[in-house]
Order: C-alpha cells, then structure tokens, then sequence
C-alpha cells in the first residue's frame, strides 16, 4: 500500500505491475475453488495477501509511487476481498450475511468515491487504521480458508479465526464511515471554493 505523497504520472512501474498481476489472479483464485482445490487456492491468496506488501514497498524503495497505484492497490485489496468472501461463502466455510457485511461496505466506500469524483474533488487520504483494517481481513480470510483446507487445524483456527472477523467488520465498517464523511467533507469544501472563484 503505497503512500499518497508526490505519486507520478508514470503507468508502467514494477509495483503497478505486481497489483495488476494480483488482479488477474481473482478469477484464477475463484476457478480454484468453485473446482475444491482448496489447497491451491490457499497458497495462491496467501502469495497474493503478500503481494499487497510488496507493490508498497518496491514503490516507496523505487521511488515509483503513482496515481496509477494509488488506484490499483486498494481496488486490487477490495476486489480480492470480495471474491475470498464469496469463495468462503460457496464452500459453506462463512455463511451469506459475512458476504453481505463486507461487501455493503466497500459499496458505502464506492459512494464516497463517487461523491468526491462529482464534486471534482482528489482522492481520499489514506488512514492508517483503514490500513490495519484492510491487514486484518487479509489475515483473517485465509485463516477460514485453512481451516476448509485442514478441517483438522480448522478445529483450533476457526473461533480464533471467528473472533477476528467480528471485530475486524467492526472496524472495517467504522472505517467506511469515516472515509465516507470525509469523502462529504471535502466534496462540500470543493463546491464551497467553487462558488467561492
């Protein structure tokens, strides 16, 4: 997750090609497990979770932080979310409402954008604990996916796993509702200099 300080106009960077890469793993992720290969599907989100740390870090050691990636990263973040939960979901490992909370946030989040982008307004600045957020539902999916994998493990991941996901949709949705008020915040700050010039 790279910083949103001095981002370039550059598109062709190694981080930006690291997220593009994680994109076009969702559907490889999803064939993985409509077709009960788990196992695989498993180590595939795992190397993809990691990926989200290593596009921030090779932008900010490269100095190749772009509006590009600003963009790809989180949207690659919230795609991958929504397609482990629904994954999760089709293999009975989390039930629908889990689906329905998650991905009910992330379209309070695409609200937010949308009310900026009419408004002719920048990008959200990122918080940190909307990052910690992020980092906890990306540790915490592939803990449910595990315990599908290794019902043997799942006995002793699952509550712990449970326990984490309550409090991180918590958080998760406390965090959309400060991006969204933000988001209003500065939508209503650009019409005011609008009318204002």
């Amino acid at each position: 997750m790279a910083d949103s300080l001095e981002a370039s106009s550059k598109i062709v960077t190694l981080a930006n090609a690291v997220s593009v890469v994680r994109l076009l793993a969702i559907p490889v992720f999803l064939w993985l497990v409509i077709n009960d290969r788990l196992l695989v599907a498993f180590i595939l989100l795992v190397a993809a979770v990691l990926t989200d740390f290593v596009d921030g870090m090779i932008a900010r050691r490269m100095n190749e932080i772009t509006k590009l990636g600003q963009f790809l990263d989180p949207f690659a973040d919230r795609l991958f979310i929504a397609a482990t939960v629904i994954a999760l979901a089709i293999q009975d490992v989390v039930p629908w409402w889990f689906v329905v909370a998650v991905m009910l946030r992330d379209a309070l989040l695409g609200i937010g954008g949308l009310v900026m982008s009419r408004h002719g307004a920048g990008t959200l600045p990122v918080k940190w604990w909307g990052k910690v957020a992020t980092f906890a539902m990306l540790f915490v999916l592939p803990l449910f996916l595990l315990g599908a994998v290794f019902p043997e493990v799942g006995v002793v991941t699952n509550p712990i796993a449970w326990v984490l996901a309550v409090v991180t949709v918590i958080i998760y949705w406390l965090v959309g509702f400060s991006y969204l008020f933000d988001a209003i915040a500065i939508a209503r700050r650009a019409t005011r200099e609008g009318a204002d010039s």
